[in-house]
């Protein structure tokens, strides 16, 4: 089966509540993707944010994986719940972070 595009975020905004209830805004400055090599159907993502407030850098660690359910059925679909991967997969990212400067 193919999938389509693997959906890129970059320049977008986003927001966030933090631990004390304040609203947070930031903009995705960059990511790294990979296909999980044991569920090609997930994607996993690793986003650089800078928050408007004061500047500063996090990282997101993500993921994607293939709709079912009818409206969303085979389109990419932000995961809502903490990701696991196969420890080759989570070096990969790393590296390609670590490639661009991140870490």
């Amino acid at each position: 089966m193919s999938f389509p595009p693997i959906p890129s975020k970059i320049g977008k905004k986003g927001a966030l509540i933090d631990i004390d209830g304040n609203k947070q805004h930031f903009i995705i400055l960059d990511e790294v993707t990979h296909v999980q090599s044991t569920y090609p159907r997930k994607v996993i993502c690793l986003q650089r944010l800078r928050f408007e407030s004061d500047c500063h850098t996090e990282l997101r660690l993500a993921y994607y994986i293939i709709g079912k359910k009818p409206k969303m059925a085979g389109k990419w679909v932000w995961g809502q719940y903490a990701t696991m991967m196969p420890v080759e997969d989570f070096q990969t990212i790393i590296s390609k972070a670590t490639e661009k400067g991140w870490i």
